[in-house]
């Protein structure tokens, strides 16, 4: 079979197509033919020994696929060979067949196309957890999405307006948070590129300000670098900001803000997660897949890539061009 190796650090000109024998599913696993592969931030990350996993090389970045299964292992109830399943992989996606445990798949619904499975467990299952987990999201509720064109903040929007928030888009160009409308933001705000200097932060925390004049329920932050500090400032009291991820950066916060606002500043790791509450993970999948079927969530794939083309796919995440979800076809 065909797998993209990365087999030093580096970006995706360090992966390489190479054959393969194909993997034996082992006890309590499910060998999956991979029909399609979403493509995340950390898929980025991981090639270049950035994330918090790392796996030894060589390995194949993906670590969410939909596809078919053709071999169970022992002791694996549930499933049989012929199952449409999503499954999270960590990494290990793309490629034309993965090994995968049991319990980290899920059967696909009859209505939902290849492509939207595996455009489906990452990013909803994170913004789930986060809003209703972490921030505990309620109706009436204004929520500030930052990186609100991306896959992670496509979801949050969804989720957030399924739950009945008010929900504020902030990216980073006018057709970003165009997009963000079109996904069901209330309102947008466009913020500078690049680095910003005092003058620039403080400007854009006006804004912010300005968009929600009692501030903020929930800030959902998967940017952070210099826009997490003036996104703070326009928390309202008891405010939930939660920290999702860092594609501009780790920043640094002045800590009296989160003691004048008596707000929360609130970790999201749906790795974690995942790991220590499986149960109520779990249930929160149960429940995306109710809200997919009942149309309130839609996979907002913008780019299809073919399996060939798969570096050019993180390529595209990494730089932050992307618009909703990647997805590289793996086979037909």
């Amino acid at each position: 079979m065909r797998i993209w190796h990365s087999t030093e650090v580096g970006g995706s000109d360090a992966l390489a197509i190479a054959q393969v024998d194909p993997p034996l599913p082992g006890p309590g696993e499910l060998l999956v033919d991979v029909r399609a592969c979403g493509i995340n931030f950390p898929d980025s990350l991981i090639i270049r020994d950035l994330y918090q996993f790392k796996p030894q090389r060589p390995f194949a970045p993906g670590g969410e696929v939909a596809g078919v299964v053709s071999a169970v292992g022992d002791g694996v109830n549930g499933f049989a060979a012929g199952d449409r399943v999503i499954a999270r992989t960590g990494w290990g996606g793309l490629a034309e067949q993965v090994v995968v445990a049991a319990d980290k798949c899920i059967t696909m619904p009859g209505a939902m196309p290849f492509d939207e499975g595996a455009a489906f467990l990452f990013t909803y299952g994170t913004s789930y957890h986060a809003l209703r987990q972490r921030a505990r999201l309620a109706a009436g509720e204004t929520v500030l999405v930052l990186g609100a064109a991306g896959g992670t903040g496509v979801a949050a929007i969804e989720i957030a307006k399924a739950s009945g928030a008010r929900v504020v888009a902030a990216a980073s160009s006018e057709e970003k948070v165009a997009f963000a409308r079109e996904c069901g933001a209330d309102d947008g705000i466009v913020y500078p590129s690049g680095p910003l200097d005092k003058s620039a932060s403080r400007a854009l925390g006006e804004a912010f300000k300005a968009a929600a004049p009692k501030g903020f329920d929930v800030v959902y932050d998967p940017v952070g670098g210099d826009y997490a500090e003036p996104a703070l400032r326009a928390m309202g009291w008891r405010g939930r900001y939660l920290v999702v991820g860092f594609t501009a950066g780790i920043p640094a916060l002045p800590f009296n803000l989160p003691l004048l606002k008596g707000c929360e500043i609130v970790g999201v790791f749906n790795g974690g997660f995942q790991a220590n509450e499986p149960e109520v993970a779990a249930a929160n999948t149960r429940k995306l897949i109710a809200l997919y079927g009942e149309g309130k969530l839609h996979p907002r794939i913008t780019r299809r890539f073919a399996f060939e083309d798969a570096p050019e796919a993180i390529d595209a995440i990494a730089t932050r061009g992307a618009l909703g979800k990647l997805v590289v076809m793996v086979s037909a």
